[in-house]
């Protein structure tokens, strides 16, 4: 544009003092006139001598510098521990920052992000947040995680939180059917793996009533917030990062060696009564192991099994730019990642993302479009192979003859590669869109209005064919059989909002106000197939002989609400937020449909104060508080009617209808009501940081299936219990900037959660049928157990306290014994220290916690399957002080069986899982520009849960199952350029 007399043209780079920074925010302060730094972190803009500039950006002190009719300004921007009073933070309907916010909200940035090689944003979030507990579920590509913030609120609703992804609300829950899914991935698809967390800009987790309340019934359970990244103001950028992993399985169980193992299947005959029969030939086929396979030979079938490499390729390129009204955002990524399994296994996934911002000229009409769409195909083993690692026989034959063929040993076995011609198959569909209109109608009084769109879909099938078992069995493909799942959900949303906002001297009123309008609508349908022709047609259902239904389902759900939001601020130093919503839900009946919550949070900023001098050691102070009540419908659909479902089989050519749930019209939403208190600290400038906060949740109103007698046709009748959960925390966050200089930088993470839930309230529990599974004063992941006595000398049985001394062991009068399974505190630690244009970052993730044992999966051996090598100090003869029963191969001797189950049941079976863990560790090198010229240029190794420091004695303290793969240990090398 042409310079007028009274404008000229400013250039300048912004650095850190040693490199350029690039995204820099350079505007003409009190205007909305700017531009953003290049890759070189170069800018030009047109000013007025007489103006003043101001730089920003995020992580670093804001600067304003006077033009002073100056044509060349170099800036050098000062890292901040906190810019608390300029990073802006989410909160759902608005924005805010550290410095004024009245609510509990958790965050996490890209910087963080991407240091950690993950394909899901709940893995790149385990450890860094307070109140924020995540789990993985199994090591296999594209499986869930569990996740609970602040506890579990309701005894038999899930604590799936609401995600909302720009601005768009997500269901979180998998579309796999248990049925097709459960032996690889517990009938778990992620759905949030279809996010690039490349293209995540950050998270934030909103915990306390005045964070959530504003969501009305959905935050119930807390919300996180996902914001993707958008375009900006400069010319056109292009950047690409590309990366290697290599995955193994972190630790092997500690299994029995061939000597040990034959020892006791033998011993265990003897001791059943079988010993005649193991020098009768005609019983050869019994045991194997000890008859026919080589005693001598041993093998390691954790190392064959799941002892590969699992490779991951990932790439992504993004495009972004733009001028003053318009600014844009392309990116594309691709990943393939294979497993530790035998055979060719493997996830794919293709991903794209794209984002417009338009403005007018003067600022007042904006609109946004952005839009993700996600291809997965996932192709696995229809079974976790981990099962068969643990359980094989150790002198097991060879998996290969001497021709290379599989080798069936003479028909004595299955053989594990076998297996892997059952195949299961996901692939998922997943489109997210996104477009926010607003207008500024007057001086700071803006309309907007808020459209999303999303759809899910997944197919998924597994396949059993003939072929995979022992060629004596004489299977065609008539016993073949194929299972298939379709299923999508479809959701859109519409929130027009309108926004006020003025000032009178010293006091801001900032008001909100808007309604919510969502339908969301899902259907599945699972059939199996059996009996087919030729196994070339087994992905053909139509080829099957018989076809039947086990799941048809549809469902909608619609809701409905308006809510607002009154934020006043006086001085900068008392801040009030007041939010409310009324909420309209399908899932209940006339007259309970509406439910009212709401939330009051105060803020005090004393160190705004005049007794605080300037120049004291305290730099930030903040005492602030919340509550109010949130609700919750998340019982499904339909359950105040009376409904029917088809079960899939005729009767004299007629479809059978039958009953599938019973009405209750009369249950209204669950209550939850939260208080908080927080105290907020800095010291010596920011430079230490430290937030600490104590929470009362307390959830009434329990939405439960109410148990049936069986003569009514059904299990549960859904409705309210006057019971009530109690939840309560005290979390700490602590930010250190330890050293800062011109070449050396070391800063510090700590955070801490020490959560506590127990059952307050619950009428005549003791004559319920919960009585045997709950306890008043107890938590809601707390177990009755029995109580473990040991072995009995003479008999060689398990023992347990007989607490009502009826000399019998029983569920309901026995199981006095509680052991808690809820983490006693958890949190993570982390440093990142950074010498010229060298970064190391590490973060260590610890928690407090209790597991099962090996116990748990099996208490008794002699059984045909191998066990932990701690199981082997049993019981033999009488007399014998031991911790594990007496050996047997049938568990025909009277009460081995029973004394199994019971210690699998007991407070024996349970230990200590605690653990310390390098979560991730970083080393990064950003190539000095005399030698990249004009691109920017990393590189970077990457290690993600590479070691683990805890005495539990299993695969991973956070895993139980000897059927599920463990998370795996990950090494990443990649590279980034920009230009």
């Amino acid at each position: 544009m042409p310079l007028t007399a009274q404008q000229i043209l400013v250039s300048g780079k912004v650095t850190d003092g040693n490199l350029p920074i690039s995204g820099a925010n350079v505007l003409i302060k009190n205007t909305k006139t700017g531009v953003v730094t290049d890759f070189d972190g170069r800018y030009n803009i047109t000013a007025k001598p007489t103006d003043t500039l101001q730089i920003s950006y995020l992580g670093y002190t804001t600067i304003t510098i006077p033009i002073q009719s100056r044509t060349t300004i170099h800036v050098t921007l000062q890292e901040d521990v906190t810019a608390l009073g300029e990073v802006q933070i989410n909160a759902g309907y608005y924005t805010t920052t550290d410095r004024e916010k009245t609510g509990s909200i958790a965050r996490i940035t890209a910087k963080e992000i991407e240091k950690q090689p993950v394909n899901n944003p709940l893995a790149a979030m385990q450890g860094h947040l307070t109140g924020v507990d995540i789990v993985q579920r199994t090591g296999v590509p594209g499986a869930g995680y569990s996740i609970e913030i602040r506890g579990k609120n309701f005894i038999n609703g899930d604590t799936e939180p609401l995600y909302i992804i720009d601005g768009v609300p997500f269901a979180g829950q998998s579309l796999e059917s248990r049925f097709i899914g459960s032996s690889i991935n517990q009938g778990n698809v992620s759905p949030l793996n279809f996010l690039n967390t490349t293209d995540i800009q950050s998270i934030e987790v909103l915990k306390d009533t005045d964070a959530t309340a504003i969501y009305g019934s959905r935050g119930a359970n807390g919300v996180v917030l996902i914001t993707t990244k958008k375009g900006g103001r400069g010319k056109t950028q292009f950047k690409t990062n590309i990366a290697s992993t290599l995955g193994h399985v972190t630790s092997y169980r500690d299994l029995m060696n061939t000597e040990q193992y034959l020892e006791v299947v033998r011993e265990g005959i003897i001791n059943d009564g079988y010993g005649a029969y193991l020098d009768n030939p005609s019983f050869d086929f019994l045991w194997p192991e000890l008859k026919t396979w080589n005693p001598k030979r041993y093998t390691d079938w954790q190392k064959e099994l799941i002892g590969g490499t699992a490779y991951r390729n990932d790439a992504h390129l993004s495009m972004s730019g733009g001028e003053n009204q318009t600014q844009f955002l392309i990116s594309i990524g691709a990943l393939k990642e294979t497993t530790v399994f035998p055979g060719d296994a493997n996830y794919k996934k293709i991903s794209g993302h794209s984002n417009f911002n338009q403005q007018s000229t003067d600022n007042r009409f904006k609109i946004h479009v952005t839009t993700g769409y996600t291809i997965e195909d996932n192709q696995l083993p229809r079974q976790d192979l981990t099962n068969l690692a643990n359980r094989l026989p150790p002198n097991a034959p060879r998996l290969y003859d001497e021709l290379g063929n599989i080798n069936w040993e003479d028909s004595t076995w299955d053989n594990p590669l076998a297996s892997l011609k059952q195949k299961y198959r996901a692939k998922t569909n997943t489109l997210i869109m996104n477009m926010g209109i607003s207008y500024e109608i007057i001086h700071n009084l803006a309309l907007k209005t808020n459209f999303g769109y999303t759809i899910n879909q997944l197919e998924s099938h597994r396949i059993f064919p003939s072929t995979a078992r022992r060629p004596s069995l004489m299977l065609d493909a008539s016993s073949s059989s194929f299972d298939i799942n379709r299923s999508n959900r479809n959701s859109w949303v519409a929130e027009p909002q309108l926004n006020w906002r003025h000032q009178w001297g010293k006091m801001h009123l900032d008001i909100l106000a808007g309604t919510t309008f969502q339908n969301q609508s899902s259907q599945s349908l699972v059939q199996t197939g059996r009996g087919f022709s030729s196994n070339a047609l087994l992905l053909n259902l139509s080829a099957a002989k018989t076809i039947s239904v086990a799941t048809d389902s549809n469902s909608e759900y619609r809701y409905h609400a308006i809510f607002g939001r009154v934020n006043i601020n006086w001085d900068g130093k008392y801040i009030l937020n007041l939010t409310g919503r009324r909420d309209g839900s399908s899932r209940f009946g006339p007259g309970k449909q509406f439910g009212n919550f709401g939330a009051i949070g105060a803020t005090w900023l004393f160190s705004e104060e005049e007794f605080l001098k300037p120049g004291s050691f305290l730099t930030f102070g903040k005492l602030r508080g919340s509550f109010g009540t949130t609700g919750s419908d998340n019982i499904g659909d339909y359950k105040f009617l009376s409904t029917y479902g088809i079960t899939g089989f005729e009767y004299d050519g007629v479809s059978v209808l039958e009953p599938s749930g019973i009405s209750n019209p009369l249950f209204a939403w669950e209550a939850n009501k939260k208080l908080e208190v927080a105290l907020e600290l800095g010291f010596f400038k920011d430079r230490v940081l430290l937030n600490t906060s104590w929470h009362q949740n307390r959830s009434s109103n329990q939405l439960i299936g109410i148990p049936l007698a069986t003569t009514t046709g059904f299990n549960n009748l859904t409705g309210n219990f006057d019971a009530t959960v109690e939840n309560t925390g005290f979390e700490l966050d602590i930010r250190t900037l330890n050293i800062q200089s011109k070449n050396f930088t070391w800063r510090t993470t700590l955070n801490l959660t020490i959560p506590k839930n127990k059952l307050v309230k619950f009428p005549d529990l003791e004559n319920s049928a919960f009585a045997n599974r709950y306890r008043i004063g107890k938590s809601l992941t707390s177990m009755p157990m029995y109580q473990a006595l040991g072995v009995d000398p003479e008999t060689g049985l398990y023992q347990f306290k007989d607490y009502n001394n009826d000399g019998m062991t029983s569920a309901l009068d026995d199981k006095q014994w509680f052991e808690d399974f809820a983490p006693t505190f958890y949190g993570g630690f982390g440093n990142t220290v950074t010498y010229k244009d060298i970064t190391l970052d590490f973060f260590l993730q610890f928690k407090k916690q209790k597991n099962y044992n090996h116990l748990y999966s099996g208490a008794t051996i002699g059984f045909q399957q191998n066990t932990p090598v701690a199981l082997i100090d049993r019981w033999q003869v009488p007399g014998d002080i031991r911790s594990i029963q007496r050996a047997s191969a049938l568990g025909v001797f009277p009460g081995v069986l029973t004394g199994d189950q019971y210690q699998r049941e007991s407070n024996a079976a349970v230990s200590d899982a605690s653990f310390i863990r390098l979560r991730n560790i970083t080393l990064t090198y950003n190539i000095p520009k005399s030698i990249s010229k004009n691109t920017n240029l990393s590189l970077y190794l990457q290690g993600q849960n590479l070691l683990t420091l805890t005495k539990y004695q299993g695969a991973d303290p956070e895993q139980v199952s000897l059927e599920i793969l463990p998370p795996l240990r990950q090494i990443t090398m990649g590279i980034q350029l920009g230009f």
